[in-house]
């Protein structure tokens, strides 16, 4: 059985990096595959070839299962005709309601469609909603709070899932897949739509809308209760598994001191949950509950206690909102408490691999999440230092909790160790103080501060009130506490995400260090992470250039290396108060990449969608010499060490490139009436043969200046698109001066500005210039050297849910 679960888990992991699916005769003859090679399993001849037979067989029918499961949610997609046009539908609120400063997001479940020019269209039925307002969050357009299970009548635009596609980013729509969500959109306002935005009826009932509901109910009492209280989220967290009241800045503390796991609902808290009720129930039904009723007669203590864990981990999975550690957790406790049952308790190995498999089975999607890895993973690496390992005795007067004390920290030492190689492979980074954070907040989180806070999330004021309050004050003493180990110099060691090859060989030290005492030379398996620890960030070799142009939406982010500098043109937009094309895109692929310095950063000038990011990479990066357009009293002006205004013939050259600024004059920033547009900063970076020209947001009279003063200076091979292709740019006399070859769209997918505009985009394409829309193509990667080479994200990392 667990060689075909391995191999299941195997071939749905090798269906998530196709780019495309099966053809449904494909399927059948792998299925037809399967049932040969368990007949082969079978045969008596092939016995010893029976556990690697088994396997394959697993492989197959796993590849088969998610590509059939993959066909099934994609076979909802919204039409693309739809696209932009104003649905009414009914329905039901089917998430937490999750409020922001301009409005509130939700998850809809559709019941019905009213018709669209006499027809009613088809269109998925779970939907992700966003609703603005400029009103108070909590009283959108006036109609009041929203609650999970209302059935709504809402007027919507929609669109397709899209995301942002970059090296080391958040994959969003897949993440939509999975959660088979196949449209986003938003709730057009009454005023704008044909029928009025309005509540239909206060509750609808169903197994989640119920879940749902409670969830709500027990958010919105510890909100009451802590309310103004900085860790009021995390309590929310621990309790419903609703992570986004917790701000940015605490999750950067959590996971620099290794400690993030335990800020949800983890499978520790739910297996000490699920032993606390078990526990319970065996003390009392051995009682009787203290009556004369012979309850252990009817049904032994063992079997009751196994039924009231399994049931109150499943309780606290449906809170949770059942992410994959939950899940898992469950399964395992599902599992032993049906082996007790029964009385066939099985080995942990069976228990962990039919965990796996039915996490897989339920979402096929789970193996490309690292809680997925690194959930399995802590817990193969438990089994490993564990089972069929003999304990030493206990000595006489030693004591019990000493013994266990000793054991918690030697399975801490290896947990720590045995996924070091994982982490640093999805996060190109390990704390180092996580074993002492761990062995702190670990116990206080486990058997303080969740039993209060969920006994204080349903107990009658004011019960309620202290349990909750303390649980936080605890909460508060340990956020001070890892806040200052995480402000340690040595806290976090980071390096570049590694090849496969180091982390396999860094994988293989792992199990030989942590092998049974007595194996010969454990110390060597440390030797087998030295490719780990000292790689280093790749970069151009002598005579080459990088530039790679991100998917910030609309908004422009480029990074351009030489074999020794680095220089970040402008940083993408603010997409909230919390979030940036800075520390949303930007920085994840730096740390990816073990770069933790710039030499440079140039931001164009002062609008959002160039600006946006620079702040969270000023708090990150070293920037060494900070350049823009913008106002000396700005906000980013202050954050840089060294700052100067770029001006027209600055020049420069880092390992054979040179850099030239050619706009604005030093007398555009005498004059108060130009726009911020009109001072972009305009660079030109020639290497050999090649050149590409960053204009920022220019326009039409900007570049007829350009072409008036110097048009020889402004030929390039590449050009990033003035204003994302606005109406007011790329006029033809500019486009025929620079001549390039390709130009770069950095657009959002259907932005309200409707960049590019289209006579813009065909007057490129009239000129013979390549043109590449990164709401299309995602990053854009060129190559400078001998040749030049352009490639782009979603055709190098293609995916069957990219759609395209």
């Amino acid at each position: 059985m667990r060689s075909t679960i391995i191999g299941f888990v195997i071939g749905a992991a090798w269906l998530q990096t196709r780019a495309t699916l099966p053809q449904y005769f494909s399927i059948l003859l792998l299925l037809i595959a399967a049932c040969v090679l368990v007949a082969l399993a079978r045969h008596s001849n092939l016995h010893k070839f029976k556990t690697p037979l088994l396997a394959l067989f697993g492989a197959v029918l796993g590849f088969v299962w998610a590509a059939l499961f993959a066909q099934y949610y994609l076979s909802h997609e919204l039409p693309k005709e739809l696209e932009g046009k104003d649905i009414t539908v009914i329905g039901t609120v089917a998430s937490l309601p999750n409020y922001f400063e301009r409005g509130v997001r939700f998850n809809f479940a559709v019941e019905e469609v009213l018709p669209l020019d006499g027809v009613a269209p088809s269109i998925p039925r779970k939907l992700a909603l966003s609703w603005y307002s400029s009103f108070n969050p909590q009283d959108t357009q006036g109609i009041g709070e929203m609650h999970a299970g209302e059935r709504w009548q809402l007027t919507l635009r929609l669109r397709r899932p899209h995301g942002n596609a970059n090296p080391y980013g958040f994959d969003y729509e897949r993440w939509l897949l999975e959660q088979n969500i196949r449209a986003t959109g938003y709730v057009r306002p009454d005023q704008k739509a044909e029928f009025k935005n309005e509540r239909l009826a206060p509750f609808v009932f169903s197994f989640n809308n119920v879940v749902e509901r409670s969830r709500g109910w027990l958010r919105t009492r510890i909100e009451q209760t802590l309310e103004g209280q900085p860790y009021a989220g995390v309590i929310v967290a621990l309790v419903v598994g609703d992570q986004r009241a917790i701000s940015q800045p605490d999750w950067a503390v959590f996971n620099r001191t290794g400690v993030s796991h335990l800020i949800s609902i983890s499978g520790l808290h739910i297996t000490m949950i699920a032993a606390m009720f078990a526990g319970l129930v065996f003390a009392l039904w051995r009682r009787s509950f203290f009556t004369s009723a012979s309850l252990p007669l009817r049904l032994p203590a063992q079997k009751a206690a196994a039924l009231a864990g399994g049931l109150a981990a499943l309780v606290y999975v449906l809170l949770a909102g059942s992410g994959v550690p939950a899940q898992r957790t469950l399964y395992m406790l599902t599992v032993v408490a049906l082996a007790l049952w029964y009385g066939r308790l099985t080995s942990v190995s069976h228990v962990l691999c039919l965990a796996l498999g039915v996490v897989v089975l339920l979402d096929p999607w789970s193996v490309l999440g690292p809680g997925f890895w690194l959930s399995f993973g802590a817990v193969a690496v438990i089994l490993y230092v564990s089972v069929g390992r003999a304990r030493a005795p206990l000595k006489a007067g030693q004591s019990r909790w000493r013994v266990a004390l000793r054991n918690a920290g030697m399975t801490q030492y290896a947990v720590t160790i045995g996924l070091v190689p994982l982490t640093v492979l999805m996060f190109g980074q390990a704390s180092l103080v996580s074993p002492l954070a761990n062995a702190i907040a670990i116990p206080l989180v486990s058997f303080f501060v969740t039993p209060l806070a969920l006994v204080g999330s349903v107990l009658p004021a004011p019960l309620s009130g202290w349990c909750l309050q303390f649980a936080h004050w605890l909460v508060q003493e340990l956020a001070q506490l890892l806040t200052w180990m995480s402000s340690w110099q040595l806290a976090v060691w980071t390096v570049p995400i590694p090849s496969w090859w180091m982390f396999a060989l860094a994988l293989f030290g792992t199990v030989w260090m942590l092998a049974p005492r007595g194996w010969p030379a454990r110390y060597l398996g440390l030797f087998a992470w030295l490719p780990l620890l000292l790689n280093t960030a790749t970069h151009p070799r002598a005579g080459e250039m990088w530039v790679t142009a991100f998917d910030v939406g609309q908004g422009m982010a480029l990074l351009i290396e030489t074999e020794k500098h680095r220089l970040l043109y402008d940083t993408g937009p603010v997409y909230s108060p919390e979030s940036d094309g800075g520390n949303r895109v930007i920085l994840p692929y730096l740390h990816a990449r073990g770069i933790n310095k710039l030499d440079g950063m140039m931001i164009s000038h002062s609008d959002n969608d160039h600006s946006g990011g620079a702040l969270s990479i000023l708090k990150e990066v070293d920037v060494a010499q900070l350049s823009t357009s913008l106002s000396l009293d700005h906000p980013i002006v202050g954050s840089g060490s060294s700052h100067q205004r770029c001006v027209a013939g600055q020049a420069w050259e880092w390992d054979g490139a040179r850099f030239e600024v050619l706009h604005p004059p030093s007398d555009l920033y005498e004059s108060a009436k130009w726009k911020p547009n009109a001072r972009s900063c305009t660079l030109k970076i020639t290497l050999g043969e090649y050149a590409i020209l960053l204009p920022g947001d220019i326009e039409a009279r900007q570049e007829a200046a350009l072409v008036a003063s110097q048009p020889e200076i402004l030929r390039a091979n590449v050009l990033l698109a003035p204003h994302h292709g606005s109406g007011t740019s790329s006029t033809e006399p500019f486009l025929r001066a620079v001549n390039p070859q390709f130009a770069i769209f950095q657009v959002g997918y259907r932005n309200r500005y409707r960049h590019p505009k289209q006579e813009v985009y065909d007057r490129y394409g009239a000129l013979g210039i390549s043109r590449l829309r990164s709401d299309d193509t995602g990053a854009v990667s060129l190559r400078f050297g001998a040749q030049m080479q352009v490639s782009d994200y979603r055709s190098e990392h293609a995916r069957y849910w990219y759609g395209r």
